[in-house]
């Protein structure tokens, strides 16, 4: 079959992390699991402390499956799933594993605090003029897909977006003894913030979609600009982390921080007040340079598209079978035997994907079937991944290792399950 006429999917997963804090581990765990090197005295461990760090842990007598470390769910396992389906599907060959379809697995890198920053790489520098063998069809994502409530390795079709915000606040510093001579930032700024908080909890311009959920803000990061603490400062800069759901866009964000009565105050006290979306521009662990808005759009597949189908397919085939639940169902975050198809909380490197619109960048053949959401299009785009979402970053960070044989089996499954399903691009 010529190459332009196969399905195309993507593997992805990132290979980064978030900080290990490895003096917390040993401190709250008590020297029994290390980040770096899991478990390191099997009887030492303490359950009792494991699930006051965790969203959800199988029963005692069943923590032996655990593998624990920082990145263990988020998001090794993933990665790790990417190989060893990629490994079965290249013996599987000549049983027609790949038949009528091209894939291609990628580990990203700083994707933690650059959500997507390895396939906008690709969007932006490698698929612009390339051969549709090149441009996806489907973008399979290995980030875990666990809930503490409903259960583990659920197939996810969607996510909201998120944004940076940057609000500095400049004043006129001055002694502490003498404050009514300075504008104090920290001061008006904490108002800001205060009044973000209330209108937040209020749901004040925050939208709600049936899926994938409400628009959410949250104050995120600052920093002071001081000479003492017996000072009036003269700056203070804070970011609030804001969750963009379908309906909602980066210019209303913006404009919510703006409409607040407490940046008006703050103004016409004197003090400037800047409100912006800030950049992006740490360099990559190979020295890549990086320049991008801290904007990264929300998505969703349909659920009756054919990958989500295809994937609930292969799910039936390959896990269904192999998972008995107890009599009166699963509980909590173990494994289903049917398949839940549902969306993140959390983010992903499929924010990374979408393109505008009106862009031609990218030349999409019609037969790939790319979605539009909102004001973006993309490729069709799901996940499946062991990991708890409600047990990443935590201190104990764990995956159990009885999920990651059932992702690997979806992943090895699916892409002959959806070119069966779909046929020939042209076709």
């Amino acid at each position: 079959m010529p190459p332009d006429h196969k399905r195309v999917i993507y593997f992805d997963g990132h290979s980064d992390t978030v900080q290990a804090l490895r003096d917390q581990w040993r401190d709250k765990l008590k020297g029994a699991v290390d980040p770096y090197d899991g478990l390191v005295d099997g009887a030492a461990v303490d359950p009792s402390s494991l699930r006051a760090e965790l969203g959800y842990l199988p029963p005692d007598d069943e923590l032996h499956h655990l593998v624990f470390g920082r990145g263990s769910a988020d998001q090794l396992a993933g990665v790790v799933a990417q190989i060893v389906a990629t490994k079965i599907l290249l013996e599987l060959r000549d049983e027609g594993a790949l038949r009528g379809c091209i894939v291609r697995a990628y580990a990203t890198a700083a994707e933690e605090d650059n959500d997507g920053g390895g396939p906008r790489h690709l969007v932006d520098h490698v698929l612009p003029g390339a051969a549709p063998e090149l441009i996806p069809d489907v973008v399979v994502l290995t980030e875990g897909t666990g809930d503490a409530v409903k259960g583990a390795l659920g197939i996810y079709r969607g996510q909201r977006g998120r944004m940076q915000i940057e609000v500095t606040v400049t004043g006129r510093s001055c002694h502490g003894s003498m404050p009514a001579l300075g504008l104090n930032p920290l001061e008006h700024g904490g108002a800001i913030l205060a009044e973000a908080a209330v209108r937040h909890a209020n749901g004040e311009g925050m939208l709600d979609h049936p899926f994938i959920g409400r628009g959410t803000r949250t104050a995120s990061w600052a920093t002071l600009d001081t000479p003492s603490d017996c000072a009036v400062p003269e700056c203070f800069t804070f970011r609030f982390d804001r969750r963009l759901t379908v309906g909602e866009t980066p210019q209303q964000a913006l404009a919510e921080i703006e409409s607040l009565d407490a940046v008006a105050a703050a103004r016409l006290a004197g003090l400037t007040v800047e409100i912006v979306v800030p950049r992006y521009s740490r360099r990559t662990w190979r020295g890549y340079a990086v320049d991008n808005a801290q904007i990264y759009p929300g998505w969703i597949t349909p659920e009756d598209h054919a990958a989500v189908r295809a994937a609930v397919d292969s799910y039936r085939r390959v896990v269904t079978p192999f998972v008995v639940e107890p009599p009166g169902g699963a509980a909590a975050g173990a494994l289903r035997s049917t398949p839940r198809v549902d969306k993140w909380i959390f983010s992903t490197d499929g924010v990374g994907f979408p393109i505008p619109l009106d862009s031609t960048s990218i030349s999409v053949p019609a037969g790939k079937q790319w979605v539009v959401s909102g004001a973006v299009r993309h490729p069709a785009m799901f996940g499946i991944g062991a990991g708890i979402e409600q047990n990443t970053h935590r201190i104990g960070e764990c995956v159990d290792q009885r999920e990651l044989q059932h992702a690997i089996a979806v992943l090895a499954r699916f892409p002959r399950a959806f070119a069966d399903l779909t046929g020939t691009v042209d076709g």
